[in-house]
């Protein structure tokens, strides 16, 4: 029996320092605070002479006894909360330690023989040193630290030297607080474990604030604990569970069939729960609707040659369906976006119009142009992320991150609102939002927090690229066919646009609160920035700005320029670091390979979808639809602006475009500028609706649900105060205020009234 434990603990410690591994970040020197200068609080009375106030350690008086039923009750081997998913804050407790806490606390001149007295005739296996003075912590004194002290009085000259040694201060010869390795009082086993085998020590310090595993200004230190306290637990624990099950299946005498009849119970009870056999329930159905579908196509069913339509946009309802609630489903967004653009492309192919069956040559050629068209995102998309990696590698954001100082969540949420604004009108909004986001992880600790900052940069950057020509796509869509033109369009779009940011930012900025987790931000102290990291960033930012002047001079699209830009990149850190192999991590392979894929395959997936409903005309039918039901065009562009929302607004607004003619309504008509704005901010509403949204779910793992309730609202707001400044300022500067703005506002409120009466 004794094997049999020895064997399972030291085949789960594998498994979990394994796991732990894949989340555990490296111990560096880059990870280390600044110390020299903070206190840690918590101290006990010293063995010397010299006394410190005695503080308390507050540690929750939790049970540390468990029953053999609710064992035996819990998940196979070790229930959640013990053995490797024991806390740190039990391991001190089971430890039993007393007051001691598993080290003693002495000054930095005590003489390391009366250090290692102390630790040898009491039940400590560390010392922990304080200055005498203002007690900052100067560092940890163990039995490596002793060897080392040892090592160099055995290698002394004579015996006079030798007895030098005798007196020496203890703070000469421990680790320093700067390396000391720290986890949190809620930080689990393995964790601690993987803390331990990655820096090669047998020891760490236990305080109730962590940061990259090393004490913060902030940490109480809770106590010391040792690998041996973390084995000696999880072996207990282990033993615990394994007599658990022998009383649970008496009959059965060798302990494996004992675990696996266990895996059968714990199964059942699994299948029993209410949540469980819903989504069980939820599977099967999702099985056989999948069943159904796959076999209507293969069978050629007639009632696809005469409802290809229906089932192109129910087969576009049903994956956003399945996207929407991606959490209930847990199926990938990407796979089912990329199911969903096959099943529509296969319906056009074969089954609309005057299909016989089979893919004619111009299906073929329209699969050609749209896979073209998103190819050329994507490669956007994949350049760019790169780009900013590599910048993010070489510390360059150093540059921004420098000048931000505030601790205010409130503060900093506007100040990124207003540069993610002014940096998407002169780059693009997809651009931007890579950039912000990828910044908001070193500057915004929490995740919560990040989600709602990165929500806020979708917002702002969609806002942004509204007043520009190379702001937002649909922008430069106008722009390029001459139905904009620059002056008027930064000159009246400006306001509106600003409007629409700052309406949003008000309401979304009720949601943050101040409770300074901006301290345990992961960005170091303000440093000057590497010369070599100042050439990365700058050529970085040189290139991002450089695509739009690229295309303009060359006349090709702009993913030409941004994989241009990657390249000139990817030679510069070559260059850079030319012969240094350990600096592999700094360049372009190892950046790739941190990209997030499968967004870029659901990004695909999302733009290969709609590209079928605008090969099909289906979206042309859409806006023609909204031109013969809605009474004005300013109605019209508002619809458009909530129908991108959901429908990528691309080819809503090449739509729009071949509906209106230019010879009637000329260049910087108020119909293409209130296009432009609403089409550019309308997708903000929900996180599917433009480029920048979902980008945001691929890098912060935003879901459809979450954005939905947290932003529409707040983006909608701002979205109809964007629209009625426009109005607004329309009317002042052409005069009939109260001639065309206020009857078209009495027109929508009717048709909205209408709409709701009609519902009911």
């Amino acid at each position: 029996m004794k094997l049999l434990v020895q064997a399972t603990v030291v085949t789960s410690l594998l498994l979990h320092v394994q796991e732990a591994s894949s989340f555990a970040p490296a111990i560096t020197g880059s990870n280390r605070p600044n110390v020299s200068s903070w206190t840690v609080s918590h101290h006990r009375k010293l063995t010397t002479s010299f006394s410190l106030p005695k503080a308390p350690v507050k540690i929750s008086k939790r049970s540390t006894h468990r029953n053999q039923s609710s064992l035996s009750d819990q998940c196979l081997l070790t229930p959640e909360g013990y053995g490797f998913s024991s806390t740190a804050e039990r391991i001190i407790q089971q430890a039993n330690r007393g007051e001691s806490m598993g080290y003693v606390a002495v000054k930095g001149d005590d003489r390391v023989i009366d250090v290692m007295a102390d630790i040898t005739e009491g039940e400590e296996d560390v010392a922990l040193v304080y200055d005498g003075k203002e007690i900052p912590l100067l560092g940890i004194f163990t039995e490596s630290d002793y060897i080392n002290f040892s090592t160099k009085r055995a290698a002394a000259a004579n015996e006079a030297e030798s007895a030098a040694f005798l007196v020496s201060p203890v703070k000469d010869y421990v680790t320093p607080a700067s390396k000391l390795v720290s986890v949190a009082t809620t930080d689990t086993a393995n964790q601690a474990i993987v803390a331990m085998q990655q820096a090669d020590v047998r020891h760490v310090v236990v305080a109730d604030v962590v940061s990259n595993y090393r004490l913060t200004e902030k940490s109480t230190i809770v106590g010391v604990m040792s690998m041996q306290d973390v084995m000696k637990l999880i072996q207990k624990d282990e033993r615990l569970s394994l007599e658990s099950l022998q009383k649970k299946f008496p009959g059965l005498k060798d302990p494996m069939s004992q675990m696996r009849e266990e895996i059968k119970s714990q199964a059942n009870e699994l299948a029993r729960n209410p949540e469980t056999a819903k989504k069980d329930l939820i599977r099967a159905a999702t099985l056989i609707l999948s069943t159904i579908t796959v076999g209507g196509f293969l069978s050629g069913s007639p009632w696809l040659f005469d409802h290809a339509s229906l089932a192109m946009v129910g087969i576009f309802v049903l994956g956003y369906f399945f996207i929407i609630f991606e959490e209930v489903f847990e199926f990938d967004k990407a796979a089912v976006a990329l199911l969903m653009s096959t099943g529509m492309w296969v319906t056009y192919a074969d089954y609309f119009g005057a299909a016989n069956g089979i893919a004619t040559e111009t299906i073929l050629e329209q699969l050609g142009e749209q896979l073209s068209e998103v190819s050329e995102i994507c490669f956007f998309l994949l350049a760019a992320s790169t780009i900013v990696e590599v910048v993010d590698a070489h510390q360059g954001f150093k540059v921004v991150t420098n000048r931000i100082t505030t601790k205010s969540k409130k503060a900093l949420f506007w100040t990124i609102g207003f540069l993610t604004f002014f940096l998407s009108a002169i780059l693009n909004n997809l651009t931007v939002t890579i950039v912000m986001v990828s910044l908001l992880k070193k500057l915004v600790p929490l995740e919560a927090d990040r989600k709602l900052f990165g929500a806020m940069v979708v917002v702002a950057a969609n806002a942004g690229g509204v007043w520009t020509p190379i702001g937002d796509v649909t922008t430069t869509m106008l722009w390029m066919n001459n139905q904009l033109s620059t002056v008027p369009t930064v000159t009246e779009l400006f306001l509106p646009s600003t409007v629409c940011l700052v309406g949003s930012l008000a309401f979304l900025a009720n949601q943050v609160e101040e409770d300074g987790s901006l301290d345990n931000s992961k960005l170091p102290q303000p440093s000057p920035l590497a010369t070599r990291g100042q050439v990365v960033f700058w050529s970085g930012i040189a290139s991002l700005l450089a695509v739009p002047v690229f295309a303009e001079f060359t006349g090709l699209p702009p993913y030409v320029a941004m994989l241009t830009g990657l390249g000139a990149i990817w030679a510069l850190t070559d260059i850079i670091h030319m012969g240094e192999e350990e600096e592999d991590g700094l360049k372009v392979p190892a950046a790739l390979s941190k990209l997030d894929t499968a967004g870029i395959l659901f990004f695909l997936g999302i733009l290969m979808s709609i590209g079928v409903l605008d090969k099909s005309g289906l979206l042309k039918d859409l806006a023609v639809f909204l031109n013969e039901n809605l009474p004005t065009q300013d109605i019209i562009a508002t619809v458009i602006g909530l129908a991108s929302a959901l429908i990528d607004n691309v080819p809503l607004v090449a739509a729009t475009q071949g509906m209106y003619d230019l010879a009637e309504f000329g260049t910087d008509d108020k119909l293409w500028q209130l296009i432009a704005l609403c089409a550019g901010t309308g997708g903000s509403i929900l996180v599917i609706g433009s480029a920048s949204g979902v980008a945001l779910m691929g890098l912060e793992k935003v879901d459809f649900l979450w954005y939905a309730k947290k932003v529409s609202v707040g983006a909608a707001v701002g979205y109809f105060g964007g629209i009625a400044t426009y109005l607004a300022q329309y009317a002042l500067f052409h005069g009939g205020f109260f001639n065309s703005v206020v009857p078209e506002a009495i027109a929508a409120v009717d048709m909205v009234g209408q709409t709701v009466t009609g519902m009911f």
